[in-house]
């Protein structure tokens, strides 16, 4: 079995990744919607913006952030905390680092929407509030689930933005992926194959659950 040291690393990893997950939710649920159903200028430069986590590398992002949210940062002016090294500091990395693979599945999932049920909506007068509850939900939700799983899963698993940003502070900063290179680095071999395996069968665990929301909800729409 794991040490003890592991599980704290562990609880740490899916605390910070069930925040950012349900942050990504709040947050990536209306940002999509208006990338999928809106026209505005500079659409296309957010849009690049808010993807510029899966090609830039996870270092050089953590890299800003920790100048962002240190001691001396532009994030202190504003707010007078200083979140680097902090669980604070942690999520809202997780966050910004996993928020394309939320918004992409949360747009895909809204572009797949019949849109003449929209308009038969608004053209019957039933208001907005009242479409997204007998509509939009029932028809988008597990998409969003899946959306969410998978950020949840991106973020458990997540080693150089939050090696930058949190560093490896036993017990406080130390995630799960940071804890598992630690042991590889001081040759513990052994000890960093049983923690690998752990997170391998939780992270497949969690892809198969996200696959199988996404069968659901394609065959729910094709009975509707």
């Amino acid at each position: 079995m794991p040490e003890p040291l592991f599980w704290t690393s562990l609880k740490l990893s899916l605390v910070v990744a069930l925040v950012a997950s349900l942050i990504l939710l709040l947050l990536g649920v209306p940002l999509a919607w208006l990338l999928a159903f809106r026209r505005f200028p500079g659409k296309s430069i957010l849009e690049a913006i808010f993807l510029l986590p899966l090609v830039l590398p996870p270092t050089v992002l953590g890299f800003y952030l920790l100048l962002f949210l240190g001691p001396e940062g532009l994030w202190r002016k504003l707010t007078g905390l200083s979140w680097a090294f902090r669980f604070e500091g942690l999520v809202f990395a997780s966050v910004l680092f996993s928020l394309p693979f939320a918004l992409t599945a949360y747009r895909e999932a809204f572009l797949a929407l019949d849109r003449n049920l929209l308009e038969v909506a608004r053209t019957l007068g039933v208001p907005p509030w009242k479409t997204w509850g007998r509509v939009v939900l029932p028809l988008v939700w597990p998409g969003l689930l899946s959306g969410t799983l998978l950020a949840f899963a991106h973020t458990l698993g997540e080693f150089g933005v939050v090696l930058m940003v949190g560093g490896s502070i036993p017990g406080k900063t130390q995630m799960v992926s940071i804890y598992i290179y630690d042991l590889v680095q001081a040759l513990r071999f052994e000890e960093a194959s049983k923690a690998a395996s752990v997170l391998l069968f939780l992270s497949l665990a969690i892809l198969v659950a996200a696959r199988t929301l996404e069968a659901q909800g394609r065959a729910w729409k094709s009975t509707t």
